[in-house]
């Protein structure tokens, strides 16, 4: 048991390491999936749209390298599920797309915001975990699970792309094939533009990838156990899904404020998500102390308090119906092809444009 307790030490202290690389990262690059889609929708410019893009393909390749070379085992994942739930995503997403917009953020930019000085952002970490709990396991789990999450497609090979293509493609390895094809689409994509070739732009999307692929390490490989000496049974330490895990962070959200309330449980430990969540936050707040742009920000009006606090309970709630976020499963979910994650994705990106058609609207009635 003494190297149980020590690999769950080396798998926690990793995993926060690699998400303070992660937060100090996106703190310095101005990385932000809402400010992506934000640029596109309002300006029309793709830059930022590209770094999230080859966040995306940086993270896909990783995945699917790991998975040729036997480091992790991609059936695993919190992301493989035999189950499409097209409409769970759909309208998870979608609600989380508008309360970011609201909320000024996505899950990774309140924990970046929370570092740099932002008091508006720990409103809504507290609201957003609030409202994710409940969507776990209280009153809006009730109406998840009798609603939503009724409507589903049965793929018991796995729902995501490499299940379609192994349909029309007989050939072994398909699924991570098949990833480092799309993902060099994407890379492609965001490199063609030759005003995309800056410093920040390629560490945003070279560095954050890279992250979410030591991360997939950290979980899917270095926290493995082939068997557990108490159960003699397979376990991947320290996951709150007790699978192989990538960041995101609604639900850790949730297990904090848990854990937090409840710490002298003994049932109640740090986990893999939860460290994560943790070290972005420290990972902002050192990048944005040494680069001078730390501030105390507030609340100026009531009319911002209460968009603020909406928006956090559509992200609990939306990031929680679609099982994770624009990282979760905009960058994690999609690094496995999963059907679930591009769903959630397109329900994002439609629920920011109906946001920000909010937004617009507001700002004319108010003219």
């Amino acid at each position: 048991m003494d190297d149980i307790a020590n690999q769950i030490q080396w798998v926690l202290w990793a995993s926060f390491a690699l998400s303070v690389a992660f937060g100090a990262i996106a703190q310095q690059t101005h990385f932000c999936t809402m400010g992506a889609l934000s640029d596109v929708i309002n300006m029309g410019d793709w830059s930022r749209m590209r770094q999230w893009a080859l966040v995306m393909a940086t993270a896909m390749a990783g995945f699917s390298l790991l998975s040729l070379s036997g480091q992790i085992d991609p059936q695993q994942s919190l992301y493989h599920s035999p189950r499409w739930l097209w409409l769970s995503t759909l309208i998870g997403g979608a609600l989380f797309g508008i309360g970011m917009v609201l909320a000024s953020g996505c899950g990774n930019k309140t924990l970046i915001r929370m570092g740099t000085g932002n008091l508006k952002s720990w409103v809504v970490f507290l609201f957003m975990g609030v409202s994710a709990f409940a969507t776990l396991k209280g009153l809006t789990a009730v109406w998840r699970n009798r609603s939503v999450d009724t409507l589903f497609v049965d793929m018991p090979a796995g729902a995501h792309l490499g299940t379609l293509i192994s349909a029309w493609v007989d050939m072994p390895h398909v699924w991570p094939l098949a990833g480092l094809a799309v993902a060099s689409a994407l890379a492609l994509w965001a490199l063609l533009d030759k005003d995309f070739w800056q410093v920040h732009h390629l560490l945003a999307g070279l560095g954050l990838g890279l992250v979410v692929t030591a991360m997939l390490w950290v979980s899917g490989h270095l926290g493995y156990v082939q068997e557990h000496p108490e159960t003699l049974e397979s376990v991947y330490l320290t996951t709150n899904s007790g699978r192989m895990e990538a960041m995101s962070f609604v639900a850790p959200m949730a297990y904090i404020l848990d854990w937090l309330m409840f710490y002298s449980d003994v049932s109640k430990v740090l986990t893999f998500g939860m460290v994560s969540a943790m070290g972005v936050v420290c990972g902002a707040a050192l990048s944005a102390v040494l680069n001078g742009s730390f501030r105390w920000e507030g609340f100026g009006q009531t009319g911002d308090l209460a968009h603020h606090l909406v928006g956090a309970v559509m992200m609990g709630v939306g990031g929680v119906t679609a099982m994770g976020c624009t990282i979760g499963q905009g960058v994690s979910g999609i690094s496995t092809l999963s059907l679930n994650a591009l769903t959630a994705v397109l329900g994002i990106g439609w629920g920011a444009w109906l946001g920000f058609k909010y937004q617009t609207w507001s700002l004319e009635r108010s003219l």
